[in-house]
């Protein structure tokens, strides 16, 4: 490829996909820190520049989505490895911060801990992402029909979780009338 026929390729993949790949980035930072986005998505894109040859034609979006997962979970795995570093040099009893403990629902977070990486990532990727099931097969290495039964089942599992926590956490119905007719009696 030409270096002019490759720059252009490259600048018509990062406006027609930049955002859908910072939209990736963005709804799985945690528990990374909002100003990690920017470098993610940068670290991202060079390496896409440095495998444009590798960009599967009809299916762009996906892959280069499946390299922003690959360099975020990298970014991940520093920070863990990081923070235990640290953490045997921290004083014992140190607690996290309130922001790290942040969520927007409690038991939809909990519903989506008890799935494997696998089955999270998927699940996500299909109500997060939009992504089609041959779009997250590109995105997992994993046949499409295969990403129908597995998300399919993980939508079932999720569904189970959250209705036993919902019944869990609600109360029954206190019938007033019951109780003002024994007041009567």
């Amino acid at each position: 490829m030409m270096e002019t026929s490759r720059t252009s390729y490259f600048e018509a993949l990062v406006r027609d996909h930049l955002a859908a790949v910072g939209g990736y980035v963005g709804r799985r930072l945690y528990p990374l820190n909002r100003d990690d986005l920017d470098d993610i998505v940068e670290e991202t894109m060079l390496v896409i520049w440095r495998r444009l040859d590798d960009v599967p034609v009809g299916s762009e979006r996906p892959w280069m989505i499946g390299v922003a997962r690959n360099v975020l979970r990298n970014a991940k795995r520093s920070r863990r490895r990081r923070q235990s570093a640290e953490s045997s040099t921290r004083a014992r009893g140190s607690s996290a911060s309130a922001e790290d403990h942040v969520t927007a629902n409690d038991e939809l977070r909990r519903a989506l801990e008890n799935l494997s990486e696998t089955d999270r990532e998927m699940i996500l990727l299909k109500a997060w992402d939009g992504l089609s099931d041959a779009d997250i097969s590109h995105v997992m290495g994993i046949s499409a029909p295969a990403v129908a039964v597995r998300v399919t089942r993980v939508r079932e599992k999720m569904m189970l979780t959250l209705d036993g926590s919902l019944s869990r956490n609600s109360e029954p119905p206190s019938d007033s009338s019951s109780v003002e007719q024994g007041e009567r009696s």
